[in-house]
């Protein structure tokens, strides 16, 4: 048995999904191959996850239509930002008047954009998802991919696109390296309600022998992520809940008063990748697959978004002008403008995480001075949430 496509998706996570979407109306026929089951994919389980969004991605979401499909009540506005250092109240503050919004951004929880996305791109005539496939073997050629699924069905496409996550087998199977870099540490991912307003602010603190971030939700709640070494995140997540209540209190030094746990727990290493090459014959790769984001500029997603926008304006094009939407002139484009979006934040983000997690004193002294020096330049804090926004 076999199918021919126009283009097809591996993975079909918020990425694939969104990609997928913004080409509907091309005219080009859509295939997203994805391992899981539609079941899981249609109505996703909660997992801890809050994605910040960018107003960028808040307005693609919505010339998506997945921005309808979220009740307003579950889209937190993210007005401010903290970043501490140490026991120290001293804090770098990005304001959301330094780029002249109401917000520098938007907190949705992950499950409801994959709900969203799904609800979208499945509603489009000219999109099929082939659910619970694996693929066996990729074979390219100048002018088509073959894809063999374990099956046995054979799927013909002008254009392959890998979106199966920062691990993407797909990725590796077309003969393309990654730098990825494991920080031997565990996130631990749950809401906590809490007794005092966070003003719709978010923390990332930088302790000593922890990282802790707080998002903000709507009423007297938060998200919150704890960096820790794996057995360390283990113990949190087996802990009774009262005594669970009383460890990320302290945790917070108390500064939101007394912390309860609102959700269940989540765990996820933490694991960065940049693929050497975002591009093959007949071949493109977007999201995590792409490039996998380290979470304390909480850019994933963006990036992601950032990526489908910039790919799926190239072949929007080559199909009107009646050329080859997988030609290699034209991947390259995307290559060369979605590694100019990403690697320079990439390359800090990864700077900031060596600096803060390092505990030695001289570092230690460099992590004050950095707060300091960077709270007092006006310059810099507008373009950190020029950035985040």
């Amino acid at each position: 048995m076999s199918l021919n496509v126009d283009i097809a998706i591996v993975g079909a996570g918020p990425t694939g999904l969104c990609l997928a979407k913004s080409l509907a109306d091309s005219g080009l026929s859509i295939l997203l191959i994805e391992r899981a089951s539609e079941a899981s994919l249609s109505n996703p389980a909660f997992d801890g996850r809050q994605i910040a969004l960018s107003h960028d991605s808040a307005r693609l979401m919505q010339e998506l239509s997945l921005w309808e499909h979220i009740n307003p009540h579950d889209i937190s506005q993210l007005r401010n930002a903290r970043v501490f250092n140490g026991s120290s109240l001293l804090s770098l503050d990005i304001d959301h008047r330094f780029i002249n919004q109401n917000e520098l951004g938007y907190l949705v929880a992950n499950h409801l954009i994959r709900k969203a996305a799904y609800d979208v791109a499945t509603a489009s005539k000219s999109i099929q998802l082939k659910t619970e496939a694996q693929i066996a073997s990729i074979i390219t050629g100048t002018h088509d991919v073959k894809v063999t699924l374990t099956s046995g069905e054979v799927i013909q496409t002008k254009l392959l696109v890998g979106a199966d996550s920062r691990f993407s087998e797909t990725r590796r199977a077309m003969g393309i390296a990654a730098d990825m870099h494991d920080f031997g540490k565990t996130m631990m991912v749950c809401e906590i309600e809490h007794d005092l307003a966070h003003q719709h602010t978010a923390w990332e603190w930088f302790d000593y022998g922890q990282t802790l971030a707080l998002l903000p939700m709507n009423g007297l709640k938060s998200s919150v992520v704890i960096t820790l070494p794996p057995r360390e995140i283990s113990s949190l997540i087996c802990m009774p809940e009262a005594d669970f209540n009383h460890e990320i209190s302290e945790r917070f030094k108390h500064r939101l008063g007394a912390m309860r746990l609102a959700s269940t727990r989540h765990a996820y290493p933490l694991v960065t990748v940049f693929a050497k090459r975002l591009i093959n014959q007949r071949f493109a790769l977007v999201g995590d697959a792409a490039v996998g984001m380290h979470p304390v500029t909480a850019h994933g997603f963006n990036f992601g978004l950032k990526g489908i926008t910039t790919l799926s304006a190239e072949i929007k094009a080559a199909q009107v002008a009646g050329k080859d939407i997988a030609d290699y002139s034209l991947l390259l484009r995307y290559e060369k403008a979605h590694r100019r979006h990403t690697k320079p934040l990439f390359l800090a983000t990864h700077a900031i995480a060596k600096l803060y997690n390092n505990y030695g004193m001289p570092a230690r002294l460099l992590r004050i001075g950095a707060i300091q020096l960077a709270s007092r330049i006006t310059p810099f804090r507008h373009a950190i949430a020029g950035l985040i926004a």
